[in-house]
């Protein structure tokens, strides 16, 4: 069965965006080395350090299905119907963008009202023995709530960006336990693996 892994760049004071969705001061890391990693889908190009690089063809190769936030989906506009890693994409979300459905028929992109438990569960059907990525703050807080999650990564930045949107905020089961399992150290980023043991 597929895991699902949740995976976000974030500062050292835990924020994965800034307070109007900016990324621009943590994503520094996908273009500081001279690896070039190409996405599989629509995306862009990123060029990493060689650590860093194997850290996104690990993410890549493994990846299976995306469960998203419909925050996220707006802001990206859908990814304009191809999301960067080429894999169907599952939307959380109260109500369907028919319009955007209607302009972009065969976009893999599946939009659950159901809430993010089914969301999960078709992604992990999708996926097969790949991984599950979840994408948005939000959704991740969701994911963890529900007992969802067995892996997460962090992308961890050496910036303070002072306010924003925190990684890992409102949780309602804490403390949440988690064994740290692999350490990969980029060029001004440092991954970090842990795998979700359970509440502590």
């Amino acid at each position: 069965m597929a895991i699902v892994v949740a995976e976000k760049t974030m500062s050292l004071d835990g924020f994965v965006a800034d307070p109007s969705d900016g990324v621009e001061d943590l994503f520094g890391w996908y273009s500081n080395g001279n690896v070039e990693i190409p996405t599989p889908g629509s995306g862009p190009t990123f060029r990493t350090s060689e650590a860093s690089a194997r850290h996104l063809r690990k993410t890549l190769v493994d990846a299976g299905a995306v469960v998203a936030g419909r925050r996220l989906f707006d802001l990206t506009d859908g990814w304009g119907g191809s999301h960067p890693i080429d894999v169907p994409v599952f939307v959380v979300t109260h109500h369907v963008p028919h319009e955007w459905v209607a302009a972009h028929p065969d976009a893999p992109f599946t939009f659950v009202t159901a809430g993010v438990a089914d969301a999960v569960a078709r992604a992990r059907k999708a996926a097969g023995d790949r991984t599950v990525g979840i994408g948005g703050a939000d959704i991740v807080r969701q994911c963890l709530n529900a007992g969802l999650v067995d892996e997460i990564v962090v992308n961890l930045v050496p910036v303070l960006l002072g306010a924003g949107i925190r990684f890992f905020d409102h949780l309602a089961h804490t403390p949440i336990e988690l064994e740290a399992t692999r350490v990969i150290e980029g060029r001004r980023v440092t991954h970090l693996y842990f795998r979700v043991v359970g509440p502590g």
